[in-house]
């Protein structure tokens, strides 16, 4: 059981470090992107309030440690956690503007956008796209990390793997002492010869 727990860490890689970027990305773009009038209202940088806090912050942090453990977990139900963490955050990135209207807030604030277009980018880069970026790669990572593959589910035994690249030498006659010693093949002696499964000497 230990030994299917065990996972490589390289299985992880690419998904853990994608999970980290989208973290960094997503909970930075409110508070820096008004350095190059992308974000969100208001124009202003590294504005805080409680409703970032809930909206951005809290998400981006989840996404981020959740691929910092993929990256780096080398146990598989810990790797697993670190997906599911990363999954829930993406997701409150996807609904999080919609649900905490219940409790009363606000939003991060409108698209600093003055077309169309970059209205777009900026909430399918910051809140929608981002969380469901987030959620794929960490689906990604679940389904490798559920995965067990054959080398880790075999138990690793250094008897048989040493009797399995050893060449057994052959036996002739009725008792191995027959064979010549030494670590090469047995010829058989001469006038032995196999009768019905037997040995029999000639005369």
């Amino acid at each position: 059981m230990t030994g299917t727990m065990r996972a490589p860490r390289s299985r992880g890689g690419l998904s853990g470090t994608l999970l980290v970027l989208l973290g960094l990305w997503g909970g930075l773009l409110p508070f820096a992107g008004p350095y190059f009038g992308f974000g969100f209202a208001p124009d202003d940088t590294w504005v805080y309030d409680t409703d970032r806090l809930q909206l951005v912050i809290a998400p981006a942090v989840a996404v981020a440690l959740g691929g910092l453990i993929v990256l780096a977990a080398a146990n598989r139900a810990f790797a697993m956690f670190g997906g599911w963490l990363a999954a829930l955050g993406g997701a409150w990135f996807v609904v999080g503007t919609s649900v905490a209207t219940l409790w009363d807030v606000q939003g991060i604030g409108a698209p600093l956008g003055s077309g169309e277009g970059q209205r777009l980018a900026e909430q399918l880069s910051g809140l929608t796209g981002l969380g469901v970026a987030a959620v794929f790669l960490a689906g990604l990572a679940l389904g490798r990390f559920a995965v067990i593959g054959v080398r880790e589910a075999t138990k690793p035994d250094d008897s048989d793997s040493a009797g399995a690249t050893t060449t057994q030498p052959l036996v002739y006659g009725r008792y191995a002492r027959d064979n010549p010693p030494g670590p090469g093949p047995a010829t058989a002696p001469p006038g032995d010869r196999r009768i019905a499964g037997k040995s029999r000497q000639n005369q």
